[in-house]
């Protein structure tokens, strides 16, 4: 029997570590559309057959990830959609925001721009901008949770604030991404949502209900936090993580994590098996692994020397 049967997906993974576990997304196309979702932004054409496909297409070719956005709360549709352009890279990271009357307005953006610097093809977003998952046809958990933390940012946040189609991993939810950093939350409640946007705004990073940062990949994003959880408080960008080889095969990897100081951290990470549950509202059980450290070691120049990176 399972014991997680009729619960919700994030009630049911209430136990599971939330390491490694943002959507790996080096840049975004988020498109403001209040009308109806569907379940899937591609697979379902919500935008019209003839733009999700050539949309598909594109998005594909730059590594880019399809988003829809509308307003928290009741909104009459103008005619106008905002449209958010960013760029999540671990440095140089940048949103642009510009608006279109025509869907295949979008069609004029090359969307690998979001490989290089700004553009400069909208006006420049200098405030973070928060994504929280209200996107209730892919899951009930994310509709439920996550549009009071959305409708709360947005009060006191007035036009920073979005509810967003799927992000990645519903059974996390409420779940919040910020733009362009890439740093993704889960499980928050409104307290923890306003204190790490306030952190946001300062370039620092909340611990609470941090998943990792999508710019990275699974093991890149548990290195960085591991290293994070160890240090006071360090600025978004004093950190950057490399991929690092793992000599134990039995480990899922390792990183690098350099600190803009010069020290330096070999953080090994495994994969643990979890009890099977369902991973959406509704689903069936499935076999469940999390992400943890194994160890967090700090180089010596020596070793730094030795595994190919420079001491400064």
């Amino acid at each position: 029997m399972n014991p997680f049967e009729g619960m919700g997906c994030s009630a049911a993974a209430v136990d599971l570590p939330m390491l490694g576990s943002a959507a790996h997304v080096p840049g975004w196309l988020c498109i403001e559309h209040p009308g109806a979702w569907g379940r899937d932004v591609i697979a379902d054409e919500v935008l019209g057959p003839e733009i999700t496909a050539e949309l598909a297409a594109r998005t594909t070719a730059a590594q880019v990830r399809p988003t829809l956005i509308r307003r928290p709360g009741r909104n009459e549709f103008t005619g106008k959609r905002t449209v958010l352009l960013a760029s999540s890279r671990p440095e140089g990271s940048w949103c642009e925001r510009f608006e279109i009357t025509d869907l295949r307005e979008l069609f004029d953006i090359d969307l690998r721009l979001v490989a290089g610097p700004a553009p400069g093809i909208g006006a420049r977003v200098d405030d973070p901008v928060v994504l929280v998952c209200a996107h209730g046809k892919r899951d009930q958990c994310c509709a439920l949770l996550g549009r009071p933390i959305a409708a709360a940012l947005a009060a006191d946040n007035p036009g920073r604030v979005w509810e967003a189609t799927h992000t990645g991993g519903h059974r996390f939810a409420p779940a919040v991404v910020l733009l362009p950093s890439g740093l993704t939350y889960g499980r928050v409640d409104v307290p923890a949502a306003r204190t790490l946007l306030a952190a946001a705004d300062r370039g620092e990073v909340s611990m609470t209900g941090l998943r990792g940062r999508g710019c990275y990949d699974p093991i890149r994003q548990v290195a960085e936090i591991a290293v994070r959880e160890q240090l006071p408080p360090v600025a978004l960008d004093d950190l950057t993580v490399t991929p690092a080889p793992a000599e134990d095969a039995t480990l899922a990897g390792a990183a690098v994590v350099t600190h803009r100081d010069g020290r330096r951290w070999h953080v090994t990470v495994r994969t643990v098996a979890a009890a099977p549950r369902q991973a959406s509202c509704g689903g069936p059980a499935k076999p469940v692994t999390y992400l943890e450290p194994a160890a967090v070691e700090q180089l010596s120049e020596v070793a730094t020397a030795q595994a190919g990176c420079p001491a400064t």
